[in-house]
């Protein structure tokens, strides 16, 4: 599918939880949703946003202005004028499928083989539906009070507390229901390298598949090079930039950080596409 002209697309706020102009925030799929944005040269603002006026309940989402559907099932339209329409879109997935519906994004995958396409869904959930609950846990539970005084951090503090031990008590029984709270810690965390480790293997081939050379450098070595191993980026990109930015700007998660900056070529993945896309973006310590 083509992609609108621009002339003709939404106007777009991304709501990330944060104000933070200039930075990545620590939800993998915020930064996830904006890496597919720029993908495309697809403009947007940000805005902070509130989980309670979220379509699911949860960051980030979206307000399209003048956007060419207010039919979806999951849209929340409201009339703003006698021909304007503003939509409401929540999850990063379903708004990315609704963009490329509408042909604000193009579909990625559209070109993949059938093979190709089931190692991009493979790897999403791995991320997604494995790895972020690991991360969860790590954040939530391991680092409960630096992860709560940064999410919570426009509350005053007796407030901060209770919402906090709310937060603490509803993911808690998450995580035990899913299953991940029921391992030792020593268990997570060999499972969490264990992802980590397949994905930096993974990324070593694709590289090498590119004819980039290490670390970057002038001219065409300084492109990035994409998780499958194509001239173009995937959805699972997106979604592996995500999760790695996320773990090396989170100060709540110091050993899932550890982990990644243990493998330099992940670091070189996330730097490339980060120089190339977010450039006016403050980048993490090298």
């Amino acid at each position: 599918m083509t992609t609108r002209d621009p002339s003709e697309q939404p106007d777009i706020t991304v709501f990330r939880g944060w104000k933070d102009a200039g930075k990545h925030v620590w939800s993998p799929y915020v930064i996830k949703l904006e890496a597919r944005l720029r993908f495309a040269g697809v403009r947007y603002a940000t805005d902070c946003g509130s989980p309670k006026s979220a379509p699911k309940g949860k960051i980030p989402y979206v307000q399209c202005r003048g956007s060419p559907s207010d039919s979806e099932e999951e849209q929340a339209p409201q009339s703003t004028t006698t021909t304007t329409t503003t939509t409401t879109l929540g999850d990063s997935t379903l708004i990315i499928k609704a963009f490329t519906d509408w042909g604000v994004l193009p579909d990625l995958n559209a070109a993949l083989s059938p093979s190709l396409r089931s190692h991009d869904v493979a790897l999403r959930a791995l991320l997604e539906d494995k790895l972020y609950f690991y991360h969860t846990w790590e954040r939530w539970i391991r680092n409960y009070y630096t992860m709560r005084d940064h999410i919570l951090a426009s509350l005053p503090y007796p407030a901060r507390v209770i919402v906090g031990m709310l937060i603490h008590r509803n993911v808690s029984a998450m995580l035990h229901g899913q299953g991940t709270a029921r391992f030792a810690a020593e268990e997570i965390a060999a499972f969490r390298r264990e992802i980590w480790d397949v994905l930096s293997a993974l990324l070593v081939e694709s590289r090498s598949r590119s004819g980039l050379t290490v670390g970057g450098g002038e001219g065409s070595d300084s492109e990035p090079f994409w998780v499958l191993g194509g001239e173009q980026p995937t959805e699972a990109d997106a979604c592996l930039f995500g999760f790695i930015v996320s773990v090396l700007i989170c100060t709540a998660s110091p050993d899932s950080q550890k982990v990644v900056r243990g493998f330099p070529i992940l670091l070189d993945y996330a730097g490339r596409i980060h120089d190339r896309y977010f450039p006016d973006y403050e980048k993490w310590t090298e």
